[in-house]
């Protein structure tokens, strides 16, 4: 092995992740964690007891079917009908997975051959980099820009070459909180197929938009056989260590990713599966009043991290805040956030990270509020202490 790299060069530079390392920041210096996007409290406890049951009836305790256990397949199939009047066939068009970060792996390893083009927002989640970099394929960025991270359409018809393959676009977006338009979604659309271009959509913050709404690109014209649609229970339901995720989209696309995705985890979250198939059945009201307690939460951080002194950019959707440090003088947010704990008490995740260019968000920290109140309130004025 002397002198023979031990990491795979696709991966070079893909080392431990920034969550982990400003996770383990907050666990040693005691901080509160507004840096990794899961609460701290957990969903319906209804939906924990089923998942409760199902372990007792011994349902999901052996292997799952590899698609996802029927009840569950059957309940996102009915989901995207009753949400977005989007018809699937369970069987063949919806495939569950090991959360949206496992779909999207196995969406871009059964779609991607090496040296094709893949044009993705950024800043963007850390596992796209990864994922691209796994398939032998080119990572485009479209670089969102402060204040309201907009896409630049022109942009993004220029960056289309002939080995363009696909479009990876997030939509509530992680971690500006940007919600696509209509028309945005729209000029998208004609785009790929008139370029014959391939998407994946990560939706997995479909029911956290706080202003504007969310449409699944999938549902407009010529969009559903060209589209692989990706979401996930963990940020709708608060139960984010379960790892149920699934993907919608045209029967050949779907068969595409369950063949990729079978050589990865093969199958996962057995009992949870048929926990999740009752909570996508939950009334309307709950899906509202998640929403709306979001928003009070994203309105509370939002307000004190503009006292405490920061340049603020409130988000339309997601659980996170992206805030600017420039204002208080600090330039650098890696170094700002690696700081931040023993400073005051509270943790943060720099955007540099989610850029190809750092420079384009240096002075950007993300902050979660997906948090308790009482949290929320203390970290504001540890802020304001600073």
């Amino acid at each position: 092995m002397a002198g023979r790299p031990v990491l795979n060069r696709r991966l070079d530079g893909h080392g431990t992740t920034i969550f982990a390392e400003m996770s383990a920041l907050a666990v040693a210096t005691g901080a509160i964690n507004l840096g990794q996007g899961f609460p701290d409290t957990d969903g319906p406890e209804e939906i924990r007891e089923a998942a409760v049951r199902a372990l007792r009836e011994g349902r999901g305790n052996q292997y799952p079917p590899g698609p996802g256990v029927p009840e569950l397949r059957v309940a996102i199939a009915d989901h995207q009908r009753r949400f977005y009047g989007l018809e699937f066939d369970p069987d063949r068009e919806v495939l569950v997975t090991a959360g949206a970060t496992e779909a999207i792996a196995a969406a871009l390893l059964a779609l991607l051959e090496p040296g094709d083009e893949v044009i993705a927002f950024e800043p963007f989640y850390d596992s796209y980099a990864a994922c691209i970099a796994m398939a032998g394929a080119v990572r485009v960025p479209l670089t969102l820009r402060a204040p309201d991270f907009r896409p630049d359409l022109d942009a993004l018809r220029d960056a289309v070459t002939p080995r363009t393959r696909l479009l990876l676009l997030n939509s509530p977006h992680n971690p500006t909180g940007m919600v696509l338009t209509r028309d945005e979604l729209t000029a998208i659309a004609e785009l790929a197929v008139e370029r014959d271009l391939l998407v994946v959509t990560d939706e997995v913050y479909e029911h956290l938009v706080y202003d504007g709404e969310h449409i699944p690109l999938i549902s407009l014209p010529g969009m559903r056989e060209r589209t692989v649609s990706i979401s996930s229970s963990g940020k709708t339901f608060s139960f984010t260590g379960w790892k149920v995720g699934w993907v919608t989209g045209g029967a050949e696309l779907v068969t595409a990713v369950r063949t990729a995705k079978q050589y990865l985890t093969f199958v996962s979250s057995g009992p949870f599966q048929y926990a999740i198939a009752e909570a996508l059945r939950l009334p309307d009201g709950f899906f509202g009043g998640f929403r709306d307690q979001l928003r009070g939460k994203r309105d509370l951080l939002t307000a004190g991290l503009a006292d405490a002194g920061l340049g603020v950019h409130r988000p339309q959707g997601t659980y996170f805040v992206t805030a600017d440090i420039a204002p208080l003088g600090e330039k650098d947010g890696i170094a700002f956030c690696r700081q931040l704990p023993e400073r005051c008490g509270v943790v943060a995740v720099p955007n540099a990270v989610f850029y190809d260019d750092p420079d384009a968000g240096r002075s950007q920290v993300r902050f979660a509020f997906c948090k308790r109140e009482e949290v929320l309130r203390e970290a504001v004025t540890r802020l304001r202490g600073r």
